[in-house]
């Protein structure tokens, strides 16, 4: 290839995203807890509108998504024509970077915010900044230092992965009143559905012009695999995105899957209190084992152990077991392990196999 052909500035500076292992070598029987996926699948009314979607694949899809967008409204709360759908909430993140940010601009994230936000900003050739954490949990005073005059995007995640922590309302709200005029504060709320009452930043957006949440289709509602995000904002910026979206960036399945889902909301209940559940078992049974983790408000915990080579060294355990669980040294990390919280047997399996680790030792 000749040397005079370049990708745009930023775009070699991003290595290239790992996701969550699936397979071991030589082991059968895997348990995957390495990305944060419903242990539980999609409800059996999403698999059935699933299947029903097979006599449409002749058809292009709707460019508008007004039943979805509709659905997601009635079921929230929302505005529908304020309400934005991607390919998962990826997708309108970075809408929103495309849009919003460029060369001469900065986008922050947090110290061990998700991956994609740094991601994002490199690819438009904007600068990424970070901004500290204070024991694993976002700052908003440490964001407001980092804030200046070419700021145009704050994310956060809130519950944060792969901390498991979060804010409340009043300190997001405090960001969203000191941000520069010219900046928009993004909400990634993919695991938001977690938290009973947390409305992911409603409140927020409606009472503001510069406050933008997304959520996700991939985690609780358990349709990772069909890639099935949505945004809320202000009507200005969400006109804007659309200006950008592919018309057909959504398929028949995947809208008709996810209006489905997303009025099944018993299910979603159920799968909240079931996590709830698991999550404080696994919590309270890793720290009798000497492994302490932040209170979690997601569906994962995040292991501590005493230092990079013990975390290593239990991973390469946990996957001997058959158990796949996440290394996030990526996320600035080497000392933890990120475990999602799968169904019963898999976190009794995960202690046991933890339990034998320490008892090596």
């Amino acid at each position: 290839m000749s040397d005079a052909i370049r990708p745009q500035p930023g775009i070699m500076d991003i290595a290239l995203y790992v996701g969550g292992a699936s397979h071991v070598a030589g082991v059968s029987n895997v348990v995957k807890l390495s990305s944060n996926e419903n242990p539980f699948g999609p409800s059996d009314r999403a698999r059935e509108a699933y299947a029903r979607a097979v006599h449409q694949l002749h058809r292009y899809p709707s460019t508008d998504h007004q039943s979805l967008r509709q659905a997601i409204a009635e079921v929230h709360g929302l505005d529908p024509a304020r309400i934005i759908c991607g390919v998962g909430s990826d997708e309108i993140l970075t809408f929103l970077c495309q849009a919003y940010a460029g060369p001469g601009d900065e986008v922050i994230h947090t110290e061990h915010g998700f991956l994609m936000y740094r991601i994002g900003a490199l690819a438009v050739g904007a600068t990424p900044v970070e901004a500290p954490e204070r024991d694993r949990v976002t700052d908003v005073d440490a964001i407001l230092r980092a804030c200046g005059p070419r700021t145009k995007l704050v994310f956060i995640a809130n519950p944060n992965n792969p901390t498991g922590t979060m804010v409340g309302q009043a300190e997001l709200a405090r960001l969203a009143e000191g941000l520069p005029p010219q900046a928009i504060l993004v909400l990634d709320g993919a695991y938001a559905e977690y938290v009973d009452g947390y409305d992911g930043g409603k409140a927020l957006v409606e009472s503001r012009g510069n406050v933008v949440m997304t959520r996700t289709f991939s985690k609780i509602y358990g349709l990772g695999g069909l890639r099935i995000g949505w945004g809320y904002g202000p009507q200005a910026i969400i006109d804007v995105l659309n200006r950008i979206r592919g018309p057909f960036n959504l398929s028949n399945s995947q809208l008709d899957t996810a209006e489905a889902a997303v009025r099944d909301q018993d299910f979603v209940a159920r799968c909240r209190a079931e996590n709830a559940r698991m999550r404080h078992w696994l919590a309270e049974a890793l720290a009798e084992l000497g492994v302490p983790s932040d209170t979690s408000m997601a569906n994962f915990v995040l292991a501590r152990f005493a230092d990079a080579d013990e975390a290593a060294a239990c991973d390469a355990h946990l996957r001997a077991q058959g158990l796949i669980v996440r290394q996030v040294a990526g996320y600035k990390l080497p000392s933890c392990l990120r475990i999602t919280v799968g169904d019963e047997s898999a976190c009794r399996r995960v202690a046991h196999a933890v339990a034998q680790f320490k008892g090596q030792r």
